[in-house]
């Protein structure tokens, strides 16, 4: 399959993309990032999770933590902190930094999110085109029952990063998307796929909020080409992170078969559970969706690279149907 579209979030989206680009080195790949986890720090527009697929495909990442850049230091953070300038909790490198900057400059003087992309890539040549989601303004923030404050809003970096999700999600709100567009391309890219995959991303907060921007969901469901999905739920628990949180929020079992399902047959056609989760299989195709259970562990690239064939092979198989 020669054009692959991929709605990213960070950490899962990026490794699953690198094993991607090994499995089908000629593809045309086009990544449609969430930016819903986006936040203003000192000034600055970051975003996380472009970042993280940038940085990952282009060398540039931190292997161990998944995130930020390597070989990073922490100067300007420590100045800061001396100032007493916030917040703490959200750890900023220099180089890191830098990156930031350049984008905010850029948006400053006048350029959408979609076009300092394009122009932060020019450095990092990922192999892939990346489009955020949308131009415009998406923060997903997550309601919480504070002790001293009651129920408040929060923004979603702080309730994964300095609360670690550590009190229930009674909400996931994606602040902006019912008035957002698609970012140029991004139709236009699902218009011309021959399949659209959903990596082992959080369903809820990063291909969930991909799929909160209006026309994306719609213009997905109607293109009239295999869309596969991958769990990133293995033996009822996240592979990483606590999807498992904010899926409890929207009233899904954190379960393979659960995700599939919150999905639905209306956008997906095929599924992929890892084999402790084979059981699962006659439920998911019961419900409409092809399922198979191969394994999901990202241990490496190369394991990685098979988990991206099996999708692509799994596609073929729902394309001839």
């Amino acid at each position: 399959m020669r054009r692959i579209v991929v709605l990213s979030g960070g950490i899962g989206g990026a490794r699953f993309l690198r094993g991607l680009l090994r499995a089908a080195p000629e593809a045309e790949v086009t990544v449609i990032g969430n930016t819903g986890d986006d936040i203003h720090l000192f000034g600055l527009k970051v975003c996380p999770d472009l970042d993280t697929v940038m940085y990952t495909l282009g060398g540039g990442i931190h292997e161990e933590q998944g995130w930020g850049r390597a070989d990073e230091s922490f100067s300007v953070k420590e100045e800061l902190a001396a100032y007493g300038v916030g917040p703490e909790w959200f750890g900023l490198g220099d180089r890191d930094f830098a990156t930031h900057i350049v984008r905010t400059q850029m948006m400053g003087a006048g350029y959408p999110l979609s076009a300092v992309t394009e122009a932060l890539c020019q450095r990092w040549n990922p192999g892939v085109r990346l489009l955020p989601m949308t131009d415009d303004r998406v923060e997903t923030h997550v309601l919480v029952d504070d002790e001293r404050e009651g129920r408040r809003a929060v923004h979603f970096q702080e309730y994964w990063v300095r609360m670690r999700a550590g009190v229930p999600a009674r909400a996931v709100v994606p602040v902006g998307a019912d008035q957002s567009k698609p970012a140029p391309g991004v139709l236009e890219a699902i218009a011309e796929a021959d399949v659209v995959i959903f990596p082992p991303s959080n369903p809820v907060v990063s291909v969930g909020t991909i799929l909160a921007v209006p026309g994306i969901r719609e213009a997905i469901a109607d293109a009239g080409v295999p869309v596969v999905g991958l769990s990133p739920i293995v033996g009822d628990a996240p592979v990483r992170g606590m999807a498992d949180k904010v899926l409890a929020a929207v009233g899904v079992e954190a379960t393979a078969s659960a995700v599939a399902l919150h999905y639905g047959s209306g956008l997906l056609d095929a599924w992929l559970v890892d084999t402790v989760d084979a059981a699962s299989v006659a439920g998911v195709e019961a419900a409409g969706i092809r399922c198979r259970a191969v394994p999901l562990l990202m241990k490496d690239t190369e394991a990685t690279a098979e988990m991206a064939r099996a999708a692509l092979t799994i596609a073929t198989e729902v394309d001839d149907v």
